[in-house]
């Protein structure tokens, strides 16, 4: 009667350790999949976020429409390279007024200008 059990033990151990690989290889692709599908869904309501937001008023300069002024000219302290080193790497910065011009970027809702309607009676 315990001889059965002697050859049971050897094939449950050469047989447990394929389905323990199979069991642990599927488990493991299982994880990757769940993974990959939340990232998706993560960067899908990234995606979705973004498009609800309304445009940021950043003129090229990279500075705010509330550092530009009536005329577009902007007012923000940049650091500007003043000295290099022989590999044209800056060494030394000053701060100087931003050279931008005119602001470039999108312009605001409220400042459309959109004439009342009135009845022609």
């Amino acid at each position: 009667m315990g001889g059965w059990i002697w050859a049971l033990i050897p094939a449950v151990m050469v047989g447990g350790g394929w389905v323990g690989d199979n069991v642990r290889g599927a488990l493991k692709m299982r994880h990757e999949r769940r993974m990959e599908l939340l990232q998706a869904a993560e960067r899908q309501q990234l995606a979705l976020d973004a498009a609800s937001r309304p445009p940021e008023p950043v003129c090229g300069c990279t500075h705010h429409l509330a550092k530009h002024d009536k005329h577009g000219k902007c007012h923000e302290a940049v650091e500007v390279p003043t000295a290099w080193d022989a590999e044209r790497k800056p060494l030394q910065f000053e701060p100087r007024q931003c050279n931008c011009q005119q602001y470039v970027g999108p312009e605001p809702l409220g400042t459309v200008f959109a004439p009342e309607i009135v009845d022609p009676r």
